[in-house]
């Protein structure tokens, strides 16, 4: 397993299935027939601080995507307005609390809104992220996705943030 060395709050750790409670869940490419090909795996594990999410993934386009926790363990197509969408059946961004708000990680919106993920030039990606509001425990029964394109977690100047089409996702186990 890869260990990384992270800072957190001011105090150095490093990523390790040593900390309490841990899951690795399965990426799939999104298609309009369901999940396609496997692009790697995302590690979850619980820290003082919160859930720490490590991609080991690629094959994925460059720069910063979107990336949250949806409310269905289910990662296949759904229609809307009459066209199927891939990943559309995971539902939206989890939010346990009915916020209806899009404020990122460290807001008061939806539960389900993490850190974007970074891909670098070769289609990768494994720089860990933090979501200080959630625990591994929370992500049962859940989805990660992985989206298009990058988030400002605010509903303005585009819905969702302007995170873009479902790429990849996977089923919390």
């Amino acid at each position: 397993m890869k260990r990384f060395i992270v800072l957190l709050a001011g105090v150095w750790f490093i990523s390790s299935p040593a900390w309490a409670g841990g899951a690795t869940v399965s990426m799939f490419i999104a298609t309009d027939s369901g999940p396609g090909n496997a692009v790697g795996t995302i590690t979850v594990t619980d820290t003082p601080y919160g859930a720490m999410f490590t991609p080991d993934v690629n094959g994925l386009s460059p720069g910063l995507h979107g990336f949250h926790v949806h409310e269905n363990a289910d990662c296949g197509p759904g229609q809307k307005d009459g066209k199927v969408v891939p990943g559309l059946a995971a539902g939206g961004h989890y939010d346990p609390a009915g916020t209806g708000r899009h404020e990122g990680p460290y807001g008061n919106g939806h539960l389900g809104d993490l850190p974007p993920l970074y891909v670098d030039e070769n289609g990768g990606s494994n720089l860990p992220v933090l979501a200080p509001r959630l625990k591994v425990a929370d992500l049962k029964g859940r989805s990660l996705m992985i989206h298009a394109g990058g988030d400002n977690f605010s509903d303005h100047p585009a819905a969702l943030g302007g995170g873009g089409p479902r790429k990849a996702c996977g089923i919390v186990q």
